[in-house]
């Protein structure tokens, strides 16, 4: 199966050290999903100094029903904002950052990951996901 990048354009809203942040609020992120590491996740990457970037690994369904009604009790929580717009709030050690993405680029990105993943097998379908309600994983940032 293929993976999926689909870049967009959050705006921060409160920000937990979150690197790369141009000066006028908002910063460029990568959205991806790798259906052979697992089907089930997606990951939002955040530019950074070396070693890389800070990237947050949540559920997708997560993301989905977070662009409907608030959803994530976890680490990673999304709800939307207004007909355009959704709001990811993650939290870590180093603090909370909260960030607002177009809902469109979300959805296009979502349409995307269910196609790739339609053009073969999810390894483990059958298997109940890691994270329900929150965050799989996440990547510190420096």
């Amino acid at each position: 199966m293929s993976v999926v990048e689909q870049y967009a354009r959050a705006r921060v809203l409160t920000d937990a050290d979150l690197p790369g942040e141009d000066g006028g609020g908002s910063l460029p992120v990568v959205l991806r999903y790798d259906p052979d590491a697992d089907p089930r996740a997606v990951r939002i990457g955040f530019p950074g100094p070396a070693p890389g970037p800070r990237e947050w690994t949540f559920s997708r369904s997560l993301l989905e029903r977070g662009l409907r009604s608030p959803a994530g009790s976890g680490d990673v929580r999304v709800w939307p904002c207004g007909r355009v717009q959704a709001v990811i709030e993650l939290h870590s050690a180093q603090g909370t950052s909260v960030v607002q993405v177009e809902s469109r680029a979300l959805t296009r990105f979502l349409r995307r990951t269910y196609r790739a993943a339609a053009a073969g097998p999810v390894p483990g379908a059958g298997a109940a996901g890691p994270a329900r309600g929150g965050t799989v994983a996440h990547g510190g940032g420096g």
